[in-house]
């Protein structure tokens, strides 16, 4: 189970630096997305404010994955824009980290070496990605297993190795697409509680891509529903369930059954797989 983040181990992951003075740290405006002449994206335009925790629920083919790479810079924008403290995103940022489904993990390197990848590319000076490294480690719970492999991991921890990468390299903005789809559902509810711990201590803007209701709600401040293709935002809720808050927590609480329905409402018949 995952540690208790001690103050000394978030100042040394969370020291990102943002303008204080716009409480929005991004601003999408009016995408448009082709694949070919397949409209994926219409007329998407939302805003998410610092330290907020958005999930982006829909049916398979409404494009949430492909904004979430367009907020990363990792596909190309269209039409419209997006704005990420300000700045239009036109590339890959360094303050912005992304989470995959797929671990993605090298698997002749040790996690350790997973985990400083990024610092390495970057030609980061080695004391500053030790230090970084060992802070992340402990962060998401992998104290002991520096010096493992991929393949010595269960699915769970592999998926903490990626958590631990994006992390280490100090984001202002963590994008997650669909992180706990790959695991198990007793491993993906550990994983969200410890991913609800990480993010209370942290404090990051938080976009979390997801197919499941019960994942949105749990993690949520406010749950963007994606409409079936062309993708366009069909409703934006309130997850008013106080924090802090576990899995548990939020099954019992008496809002919880109100706001699972009202997000299926707004998924209506869309296909795909909504827990």
């Amino acid at each position: 189970m995952l540690k208790r983040t001690t103050k000394s181990t978030v100042s040394k992951i969370s020291s990102f630096t943002a303008d204080e003075k716009d409480p929005i740290a991004i601003r999408i405006e009016h995408i448009c997305k082709w694949f070919g002449d397949l409209l994926v994206l219409k007329d998407v335009s939302l805003e998410i404010a610092k330290n907020e925790f958005v999930c982006i629920v829909g049916a398979s083919g409404s494009g949430k994955t492909t904004l979430l790479r367009m907020l990363n810079g990792l596909a190309e924008i269209d039409v419209g824009r997006i704005l990420v403290d300000g700045t239009e995103v036109h590339g890959p940022r360094r303050d912005m980290a992304m989470v995959f489904q797929q671990f993605d993990l090298f698997p002749w390197k040790t996690i350790e070496k997973n985990i400083s990848f990024p610092l390495d590319l970057a030609g980061m000076d080695k004391a500053e990605i030790a230090e970084r490294v060992k802070a992340a480690v402990t962060l998401v719970g992998l104290d002991g297993f520096e010096s493992k492999y991929p393949n010595q991991l269960s699915g769970g921890m592999k998926q903490r190795v990626g958590l631990a990468r994006a992390l280490v390299v100090r984001p202002s903005v963590l994008l997650l697409d669909e992180p706990f789809g790959a695991v198990d559902a007793q491993t993906r509810e550990t994983l969200q509680e410890e991913l609800l711990k990480i993010w209370s201590d942290l404090r990051q803007t938080a976009v979390f891509v997801t197919h499941s209701i019960d994942e949105a709600i749990t993690l949520a401040d406010r749950i963007v529903v994606m409409s079936a293709r062309p993708g366009q935002v069909s409703g934006i809720l309130e997850v008013d369930i106080p924090r802090p808050r576990t899995v548990e927590s939020v099954r019992r609480d008496s809002r919880y059954p109100g706001l699972r329905e009202q997000v299926r409402a707004l998924i209506g018949g869309q296909e795909g797989n909504h827990e």
